[in-house]
């Protein structure tokens, strides 16, 4: 399946399907937490945290992917992420974009 940031794919027709997304939340255990609140005090990357948004991503993907396949797409054009907290120690990550159908 083909996924794209662009609203065009060279060479290809296409039809619109819909909206298709693609969604998790996740969390790290509380020594992550406790690394991160000391890493805090000093500054610099939390790596925890950055593996688990990465991670993220590559879920809220598949997932998207998996929901376009079930609605008889064959791409996703205009792919974008949108990230948010919920509480303090969840992170929540959805791709989203549009299901297009090959002609």
């Amino acid at each position: 399946m083909i996924v794209t940031t662009t609203e065009r794919i060279p060479g290809k027709e296409y039809e619109i399907i819909g909206e298709v997304f693609g969604l998790t939340t996740q969390s790290k255990n509380a020594f992550s937490d406790i690394g991160a609140s000391l890493k805090s005090l000093v500054g610099g990357e939390v790596r925890a945290y950055t593996k688990m948004l990465e991670e993220s991503r590559e879920v809220a993907i598949e997932r998207l992917k998996e929901n376009a396949k079930a609605m008889g797409a064959d791409a996703v054009v205009m792919m974008r992420f949108d990230s948010g907290s919920i509480m303090q120690e969840m992170q929540s990550v959805v791709a989203y974009g549009t299901a297009v159908k090959f002609k």
